[in-house]
This record gives C-alpha cells, structure tokens and sequence, in this order.
C-alpha cells in the first residue's frame, strides 16, 4: 500500500509532464483557439487514446485506479513514449511490463570498442545476452581466435564452444563450463520466449550439437557472474582467468567481458601471448 502511495504521484507528474511536450500538431489536430496548456489537454489524450475522459483524468491524478496493459499502451502511443518511458509508466502503474520484441543487439559503437581496446592486454568482449560476440580487443583475438573457430564462421561464443573439436576448444574443463554458458543463456531466453530470432537460434544450435539440446532440455537458469575459467593456447600453455561482465548503457542485454589473470604465472602468460602475437594463436594442449 505504501509503495501504491508513492508511485501514483510519481505517475500523476509523469503524465503531465509527457502530455504537455506533445503539441495538437504532433498528432494531427489543428491548435485551437485560447489554448492555455503548452501540450494536447486531458480530453485530447482520452480522445486520441480511446479511453474516457473521466478514467484519464483520474489516472493523471494519480487515482487509485487500475489500467490495463492495452489501455497504457494505448496512452503510450498518444503521448509518444519511447521504450525506456514506456517501460517507466507501466512501473508507476504498477502493470507487469512486456518490452516489445527486438532483435538482439549486433553492433557496438566507436566508444565501447575504445573501452575494450584500452583494456588490453587484458582479453575484453562485449557479448549480448545470446553469447553474439559483437566486438573484442587484441587480447581477446590472441587468445580464442584460431583457425578452427573461424572456419566455424558463426560469432557467437557458445555455438563456437559447442561445435568446435575439444583439442581445437580454448576452454578447458568443458563439461564444467558448458552448463553454466546454457542456463546463463536460458535466465535471457525468459524475457524472449517466443522471438523468432531466439527461438531459431535454439533450433539451429541444438540441431548442430546434442550436448547442447540436452543441457537446454535440463531447464537449469543461472544469472551472469564472475566465474574463475582455464584456456589453453598452443604459445603459452594454460592460463586461470577470472570473467567479470560490466554493463553497458544505451546496449540493454549487453555486457563487456574482461578476463584478468587468477595467478601471477598467467599474468606472465598473458604478457607473452600478447607479444607472441595473433599469427600463433591457437588452442591446443602440448
């Protein structure tokens, strides 16, 4: 009841804050005459929404009242909201929110590759929430970019995982690290059930490994974290890295990747594998 009495005059200032930057030429309707709102007035939004006069009045009033998913998208459209405000009225409205379905994230701008370059030496991507990998830093490439993952042709972390030969795989200790990739994929894949882009992209990788159709049938969930793994690289032997993932504003579903030394040893190693260079990257225990 609280939190009911803290949002409503939350949504009330919201409304009217959004209502009063549309403009009647926004929405096609003619200024009028004596026109004392710098917006579209209460009845213009319930007009153009569909909904009455009265229930929108009270709902910019912050009333007690309930709305329905349709009527606030209804609202949403009138007063023209983008996504993140959308998603912003149905909290205040206290109406479980359904984000509109979008193809995930494939690109990254000027800024973020100049993050994670900057990280180097130490390996850095950025991944979206399907394991796409959308951009990486040198100490990335020197590290999983070998032939055999290229010939692949697919960027994305788990279907390379997956489909590539275990002598060929940089992860060691597959049988550990593989479950935790499938059901870190799973807790994304709730928000998109559904989605043609992700539910093909789990039709087509569980055509191309069992393993993976039968993980992804074990229905595990688990949320992103840091995690302590071992590579391995034909140049430098194995390496410990601990993964941590960082957020991204502005890229929603997305993270940075970093892989920092576990030991002073891979520390070392790391040194060397970047000197080393791309030309002897590879995977292969000795």
């Amino acid at each position: 009841m609280r939190t009911t009495q803290r949002r409503r005059p939350e949504l009330a200032s919201f409304l009217r804050s959004r209502r009063a930057r549309v403009t009647p030429a926004d929405v096609g309707m003619p200024p009028g005459l004596r026109r004392r709102t710098p917006g579209l007035r209460r009845e213009e939004v319930a007009q153009l929404s569909g909904v009455g006069v009265t229930w929108y009045t009270w709902l910019e009033q912050g009333r007690p009242i309930n709305a329905s998913a349709q009527v606030l998208d209804a609202v949403a459209r009138t007063l023209r909201l983008d996504p993140p405000e959308r998603e912003h009225l149905y909290r205040l409205a206290e109406v479980p929110f359904e984000p509109v379905p979008q193809e995930p994230t494939r690109a990254v701008g000027p800024e973020v590759q100049g993050i994670i370059d900057a990280l180097a030496p130490l390996p850095a991507v950025v991944y979206n929430s399907r394991y796409d990998i959308l951009a990486t830093n040198p100490g990335y490439r020197a590290l999983f970019v070998i032939p055999e993952i290229v010939d692949i042709g697919v960027p994305n972390a788990l279907w390379t995982l997956f489909t590539v030969s275990e002598d060929a795989c940089p992860v060691l200790h597959r049988e550990r690290e593989l479950p935790v990739m499938v059901a870190t994929l799973r807790s994304s894949y709730g928000r998109h059930v559904g989605e043609p882009a992700w539910e093909e992209f789990i039709r087509a990788l569980s055509a191309a490994s069992p393993h993976f159709a039968e993980l992804w049938a074990s229905g595990e969930v688990v949320p992103p974290g840091p995690r302590v793994k071992t590579f391995r690289h034909r140049a430098v032997g194995e390496l410990r890295m601990t993964s941590q993932s960082l957020s991204i504003d502005g890229m929603p579903e997305c993270r940075i990747v970093v892989y920092t030394p576990e030991d002073a040893e891979t520390h070392e190693k790391s040194r060397l594998l970047m000197e080393t260079g791309s030309s002897l990257s590879g995977a292969k225990e000795n």
